[in-house]
């Protein structure tokens, strides 16, 4: 395959959908957790000497998919201001993100709790997402260099304001519950909980963006660029682990249990992001990217790319029918677990995987060929 072929517009957009298709596969698999497991509640980071070790690597593979998707969302935005100007990329992602952060608090609100209002309202990624869009469609008018500079003082920075927690009541909490302390407060009748402060996703998009000018240039300079991104990110995560001196909490090895042990290595915060939980996430995740430009063709490629071209619809879609399908188990069965339902075995969630991924494959390959088809239809991209 020659370069000219990989540097059209087409061959790019379709490695950055494969890798946003495989992120929203891999999701599939964490929301099942999240709906027969209930009962098996992990925390952040996760406690390894009690936690099972299926269950600590199902979760563990998951927590890649927020990082690569927000990454991949400033990405995108670079290529779309390429085709239509940095003026109109900044209104459409402040259109879009406005637009996401209504999606969260109504319809992935009511998907989750099957409430509206809900009692407890929980500002989780599609917020952030959209929240991170609102942030850029204002930082896309700096310089390069300077997006760069921003970028890396968030994401490496960040850890080090961990110590600042406003109580509750402080004219300060509410503001620093969004930017960078999970936490929760009450805004008439109604528990707001911050599941993805903003500040470091902040960070991610915006070195997502910033990467942009790399798919500009060749696809074998590019792959290069890649891959030495996500190695030195790798590299950076271990060495900094080992050091064990900033970035995550302490970890400790785990006496006659080397499992464990790597478990605690590997245990990081999510909520928000560390530095070390950024570092191997986005680490692998550039590498992921740089093999997807490589392979760029294929049958399991263009399932993924189909997942990619629709991922609203297709996140949408699956959370609807897990409830649904949830609630249909409590209807027959009844909680069996205390006050939900849950099943036993690691297993069945894999199963209800196999079981799932076609039935919701379908309908989004359905709409993504919609969208490519009806490009006159203006709302369908907000999806």
């Amino acid at each position: 395959m020659t370069d000219t072929g990989r540097t059209g517009a087409t061959a790019r957009l379709s490695s950055i959908d494969a890798l946003r298709g495989l992120m929203m596969a891999i999701m599939l698999i964490d929301h099942l957790r999240e709906t027969w497991f209930l009962h098996w509640q992990v925390g952040d980071p996760v406690d390894v000497r009690a936690v099972a070790p299926a269950l600590f690597f199902t979760r563990f593979v998951s927590t890649i998919c927020a990082p690569v998707f927000v990454a991949l969302t400033g990405l995108s935005a670079w290529l779309y201001g390429q085709r239509h100007g940095t003026a109109q990329a900044s209104v459409f992602l402040l259109k879009r993100g406005a637009f996401l952060m209504l999606l969260e608090i109504s319809f992935v609100s009511f998907a989750w709790s099957a409430k509206f209002p809900p009692a407890t309202l929980w500002l989780q990624v599609i917020w952030a997402i959209g929240l991170c869009m609102v942030v850029l469609a204002a930082l896309i008018h700096l310089p390069r260099a300077v997006l760069i500079a921003l970028g890396i003082a968030i994401v490496a920075g960040h850890n080090l304001l961990d110590g600042v927690r406003p109580a509750s009541g402080d004219a300060f909490h509410i503001p620093w519950a969004m930017l960078h302390q999970r936490d929760a407060f009450d805004v008439a009748g109604v528990t707001i909980k911050t599941s993805y402060p903003v500040l470091a996703w902040i960070g991610v998009i915006v070195l997502g963006h910033a990467i942009g000018p790399w798919f500009a240039e060749p696809a074998t300079v590019r792959r290069r660029r890649l891959m030495t991104a996500g190695a030195a990110m790798l590299v950076a995560f271990v060495v900094l682990r080992m050091l064990d001196v900033y970035g995550d909490r302490p970890w400790a090895v785990v006496e006659d249990a080397p499992l464990r042990s790597v478990m605690a290595f590997l245990s990081l915060t999510k909520y928000p992001p560390s530095l070390l939980f950024l570092l191997l996430t986005l680490g692998v995740g550039a590498i992921l990217l740089a093999q997807f430009e490589r392979i760029g063709r294929g049958r399991v490629f263009g399932w993924l790319t189909v997942l990619g071209g629709a991922p609203m619809f297709f996140y949408l879609l699956h959370l609807y029918v897990l409830k649904a399908t949830y609630l249909i188990a409590i209807a027959i069965w009844g909680p069996n677990k205390g006050e939900v339902f849950g099943i036993d075995h690691l297993g069945w969630l894999y199963a209800w995987y196999a079981v799932l991924i076609v039935p919701l494959y379908i309908p989004t390959r359905w709409f993504a060929a919609l969208k490519q088809r009806r490009r006159d239809i203006g709302w369908l991209k907000y999806l």
